[in-house]
């Protein structure tokens, strides 16, 4: 018996991987984050499997059902959201069957500041303007954040911020990175990236509060900061230059 963990994606049921859609297929049962899952995803599961939403539960109570699980033979297939590479709370589950010698996989699934970067038509990485991009949060409920990894930091490198789970603390963000990157950088807010009601927020440091007050947004959402969002006069990347000889290209003469 194994516990199967599966990415759902961000949303769509379309963007699930196919590793993760034959899974569900061919486990008898299946956990799944209701509140976050779209159910068409249910629909690749055996029409007899045992579903369960997960959404009401304590850790105890879905440690049950893999141990209901394992003592009857049957597979799980256990479905989060976007990734489980980030905020996914699947290494406390892991723990947990590792120390009642379960088995597991893990099936990767398209993480949720990939799919709102498509959403927006654009790469979040641009020569020499912005190269790299951090994945952050900040405290809340769930847990605080561990020491040295604040905005203030991660800010002054000038990188682009992908920051998760926050809305809700958007004047704190822009009060803390305004000094840091400008008034005028720019700010992209996506709510329910690949769901049917997904909304963009465009705006700057300055003005995303104003935008964002007219029409609120509570949850589900990447705030996106940085100066490599609005970049248009940006240099061409030497990759596909005539000039740039490179391993695969293989052209004499250059």
């Amino acid at each position: 018996m194994t516990v199967h963990f599966i990415g759902a994606g961000p949303g769509a049921a379309d963007l699930i991987t196919v590793r993760g859609r034959d899974l569900l297929a061919r486990c008898p049962v299946c956990l799944y984050a209701g509140s976050i899952v779209p159910g068409e995803l249910l629909s690749h599961c055996p029409a007899d499997a045992r579903l369960v939403d997960t959404a009401p539960l304590s850790l105890d109570e879905i440690e049950a059902e893999y141990l209901a699980a394992h003592e009857a033979g049957r597979d799980v297939a256990r479905l989060h959201s976007g990734d489980l590479s980030v905020w996914s709370a699947v290494a406390e589950q892991i723990r947990r069957l590792e120390r009642l010698g379960i088995d597991y996989t893990l099936t990767p699934g398209v993480p949720a500041f990939s799919a709102a970067a498509a959403s927006l038509g654009r790469e979040l990485t641009i020569p020499e303007v912005a190269q790299s991009l951090v994945l952050t949060r900040v405290s809340g409920r769930a847990s605080k954040m561990p020491e040295g990894e604040t905005l203030e930091a991660f800010g002054r490198t000038g990188a682009t911020l992908a920051i998760h789970l926050a809305i809700h603390k958007l004047g704190e963000i822009v009060a803390e990175l305004t000094p840091l990157y400008g008034r005028d950088c720019p700010v992209v807010i996506v709510a329910r990236a690949t769901w049917p009601d997904e909304r963009i927020v465009r705006g700057t440091l300055a003005t995303i509060e104003g935008e964002v007050a007219r029409s609120p947004i509570e949850r589900t959402a990447i705030i996106f900061v940085g100066h490599g969002l609005g970049a248009e006069g940006f240099r061409e990347s030497a990759l596909y230059d005539a000039a740039y000889q490179r391993r695969f290209r293989g052209r004499e003469g250059l």
